[in-house]
């Protein structure tokens, strides 16, 4: 059977990305979200692959909706990316629980029921939020190091990292789960991590821009995480895991100098609060590469410079 990929959450930045990759790629690819315009993949991709696209209105709160979109699409492969962010977890608390956790169990229980067609693992988004930064020193050296989370879009998602491990040991239900932490780049234009690329967008556009903190942190260009989604997808692993996301570990300070090195015209006009995300500054990497083979990480310098790019054509 050929592959044939639902990818929840499509309409979003990371899931925008993991499109337009599966297109490049040759893969059938079914994008399945809620109702709405899909601005990222339009600004990602050329008319002909977005042609390439079955778009299936949806939502991961019913599980009814995705058992059709899995049985009408003969799916193979599910990445599960749809979720609600820090923001809109914390104006409506219950709508994110039936969003964030009910929704992953929703994708799993389908899964589950078709065991015998989608034998590759299920890709879920988990994130760096289920860390917090009074563990800063025992994250960055341990990766399947816990804490208690900050937030309750980060205890959500702790949720679903259990809710996999059990859907492992109960039902043999492969899956890998992936924390990313500041994703950037094209498309990632709300959530609290937004910040570095609105300040990308307001050099490209010679506008000034403060962003709303500060401190290090691991910084994930959004091209390279779809390209981990990707190859966890097909990674013909069998086990359950979760696992950080390689990338580059710097302090908002190094953002600003290398948007000023991409934009000389920007320097002095980006600036930030010195006030930290309340997460770890470094998170211990290497796992999900042993688990699935070597993957990209795009140097800071040169993902600013193409999001720059990005903006500057758009």
């Amino acid at each position: 059977m050929s592959e044939a990929f639902l990818v929840t959450g499509a309409l979003g930045c990371i899931g925008a990305w993991t499109v337009k990759q599966l297109v490049a790629d040759g893969c059938r690819v079914v994008a399945f979200d809620l109702p709405g315009e899909p601005r990222r993949l339009r600004a990602l991709m050329s008319p002909d692959e977005l042609a390439r696209v079955t778009f299936v209105e949806g939502d991961v709160t019913s599980l009814d909706s995705i058992g059709r979109a899995l049985d009408e699409h003969a799916i193979t492969n599910v990445i599960h990316l749809a979720a609600l962010q820090v923001p809109f977890v914390r104006a409506n608390p219950v709508l994110g629980a039936q969003v964030n956790v009910v929704g992953t169990v929703n994708m799993f229980e389908a899964v589950r029921a078709r065991a015998e067609r989608i034998t590759a693992p299920l890709l879920f988004a988990s994130s760096a939020a289920v860390f917090n930064n009074e563990d800063s020193s025992e994250v960055a050296r341990n990766e399947d190091a816990r804490s208690l989370p900050g937030t309750l879009y980060g205890v959500f998602k702790l949720a679903n990292e259990g809710t996999a491990r059990i859907y492992h040991q109960e039902s043999g239900i492969p899956s890998i789960g992936l924390r990313p932490y500041t994703v950037y780049g094209p498309g990632r234009d709300q959530g609290v991590t937004a910040a570095p690329t609105h300040a990308m967008g307001a050099a490209a556009r010679g506008e000034e821009y403060r962003m709303g903190y500060g401190g290090r942190m691991f910084l994930n260009y959004a091209p390279d995480v779809a390209a981990a989604v990707v190859q966890s997808s097909r990674s013909g692993f069998t086990g359950s895991g979760t696992f950080n996301v390689p990338g580059s570990a710097a302090h908002m300070s190094d953002v600003v100098a290398a948007i000023e090195a991409v934009v000389p015209a920007a320097r002095g006009t980006i600036t930030f609060e010195a006030a930290p995300l309340p997460f770890p500054e470094e998170l211990a990497v290497g796992g999900l590469e042993r688990a699935v083979g070597p993957l990209p990480v795009t140097a800071l310098l040169d993902a600013v410079a193409a999001t720059v790019a990005h903006f500057r054509s758009a």
